[in-house]
């Protein structure tokens, strides 16, 4: 079982949020570039991953979603661990700004 969480913020930037989540859990981000995602920070740990991308993706034209459906949020934070895992989302639910957008359990 893989459990997913999407949050999201148009409170603060990419690496803004980045820096508020390293302080809150002790990670350490690296900056990444994708050709499909753009420049986004990840974090691995044990216990799963965090990454951390701005909501609009730089296209050949207009900039695309990265998550159409949640189209108000400029920034995402993207969870991935093995369980589900309550004492990081409540960590991350008292983060000023971000908000739970969605949560999958595979």
């Amino acid at each position: 079982m893989t459990d997913h969480h999407t949050y999201g913020t148009s409170t603060h930037t990419a690496d803004e949020l980045a820096r508020l989540v390293s302080d809150r859990l002790g990670l350490v981000f690296t900056e990444r570039d994708s050709d499909y995602r753009g420049i986004y920070h990840l974090a691995s740990s044990p216990n799963g991953r965090i990454e951390i991308q701005p909501n609009p993706v730089p296209g050949d034209g207009e900039d695309d979603l990265y998550a159409p459906e949640h189209s108000s949020a400029q920034v995402l934070l993207l969870t991935t661990t093995p369980t589900p895992d309550p004492a990081l989302h409540a960590r991350l639910g008292s983060l000023e700004g971000l908000i739970h957008l969605n949560h999958e359990t595979v």
